[in-house]
């Protein structure tokens, strides 16, 4: 019973590492590959404010289901009485869910920050982005990066403007 307890946790214990790896990240210098390759519409805008904020972490429920899991099989093996046994397991499960469900919340927060800008027309927005390479300050010029309704903020290339002798006409 003891070695058919541990290969099930060593089992949940991997699959759990597994989901945890696969969560996405919201980071503007990741860009995922559907988004590759395709057109992206530009804004130019001016940067009015940065300050910090988390984006709060997933619930997905896959924590929650792994505690659990963990946590009954545990509670099972703690006593040789099968009705204490039993209690025990139930009792796990409902502490491993809680805490499962806890790590995953804090394992895939991630700290973020909210930029206010004004476009290049007169409108203001504010978007919050995960913390990439890149620093915003205010004043800054940056361009806004729309694809597939998702909008991003990067710096905006440090390049003289073209003169009206090299446009093409």
């Amino acid at each position: 019973m003891k070695q058919v307890m541990q290969v099930t946790l060593k089992s949940v214990a991997a699959v759990s590492l597994c989901v945890l790896a696969a969560c996405s990240t919201t980071s503007p210098d990741v860009i995922k590959p559907e988004n590759a390759q395709r057109m992206s519409q530009v804004e130019d805008a001016v940067v009015l404010n940065v300050r910090p904020v988390v984006i709060e972490g997933s619930q997905s429920g896959a924590g929650a289901v792994t505690g659990g899991v963990l946590g009954g099989a545990a509670g099972m093996g703690a006593s040789s009485n099968n009705r204490s046994s039993a209690m025990i397991g139930v009792a796990g499960a409902v502490v491993g869910a809680v805490v499962g469900n806890a790590v995953e919340r804090f394992g895939t927060r991630e700290d973020a920050i909210e930029i206010l800008l004004q476009t290049a027309n007169g409108q203001r927005r504010s978007i919050v982005q995960a913390k990439g390479n890149e620093t915003f300050n205010p004043g800054d010029a940056v361009i806004l990066v729309t694809t597939g309704g998702k909008t991003r903020v990067m710096l905006a290339p440090k390049v003289a403007a073209p003169s009206a002798a090299s446009v093409p006409r």
